[in-house]
């Protein structure tokens, strides 16, 4: 299937970023055909499409790692930034010269406006432990808005079976939260596909994986998993029902989903 020459033509640069009823049935029409396309033609479809307006959030999770395996092969001028909140683990920060030394794909790490310690002197201490969610807001959110700014599609390394909101994820989608299409090239994988392909071609992953923790974040909100837990994000936010940052959720009323 040479799923780049069927691709649609591109849009134009100054295509105005709204959801018409036309323009979402294009992009479930792409979704679906796209259903069977190996990632890699996902990826490749997608920079065919929309570069240079394409880009890629990464956290460096094993689906992430992935994926920059393969834009290193089929895309590697895709821009790739990572959402630096000034939590994140020291491995984590290390991957990403293991990644650039592996693949030569640089990722650009984003930060927000206020450092941690003017963000915590701001809000009378770490405002993780009082309301996460406008952590997540301040330190993701609003950074990711701003780095979608002249871009017309995102790619994320999300699966449909992590979570119940990420159950929903298509192929390719409209992100309305940032204006954005939204391209998921490991949509359909399982857990097993995504690390077959890490221990089959020596995918540089982070090495707290190997420690109990499957999904990682910031370090004030992840912990490893305690014996009998098989939820892979029940590390995340522990204590509280907040399961996801807000950057894959799929509805959003009042702030919920942030």
């Amino acid at each position: 299937m040479n799923l780049v020459a069927e691709a649609t033509p591109k849009p134009s640069e100054t295509e105005p970023r709204i959801a018409t009823a036309e323009f979402l049935a294009e992009l479930a029409n792409q979704s679906t055909r796209l259903e069977s396309a190996t990632p890699e033609e996902i990826i490749a479809w997608a920079s065919e499409r929309y570069a240079p307006h394409l880009t890629m959030a990464t956290a460096f999770g094993p689906e992430g790692c992935v994926i920059l395996s393969m834009i290193a092969e089929v895309a590697p001028e895709t821009y790739v930034f990572n959402l630096d909140t000034g939590y994140q683990f020291q491995q984590t920060l290390d991957l990403r010269t293991r990644i650039a030394e592996k693949y030569g794909v640089e990722v650009d790490m984003l930060q927000p406006e206020l450092t941690v310690p003017e963000y915590e002197v701001k809000h009378g201490g770490p405002l993780y432990e009082t309301n996460p969610t406008q952590c997540c807001f301040d330190r993701k959110i609003k950074v990711l808005r701003q780095a979608a700014l002249g871009k017309q599609a995102w790619m994320s390394g999300i699966r449909r079976d992590q979570s119940a909101d990420r159950a929903q994820a298509a192929i390719v989608g409209w992100d309305e939260k940032f204006s954005l299409v939204k391209v998921s090239p490991l949509a359909n994988w399982t857990k097993s596909d995504v690390w077959k392909r890490i221990l089959d071609k020596e995918v540089p992953y982070n090495p707290l994986h190997d420690q109990g923790y499957p999904s990682i974040g910031c370090w004030p909100c992840t912990r490893a998993l305690a014996d009998g837990e098989t939820d892979d994000r029940a590390g995340r936010w522990s204590g509280s029902a907040k399961t996801e940052c807000g950057l894959h959720t799929i509805q959003e009323s009042d702030g919920s989903g942030i």
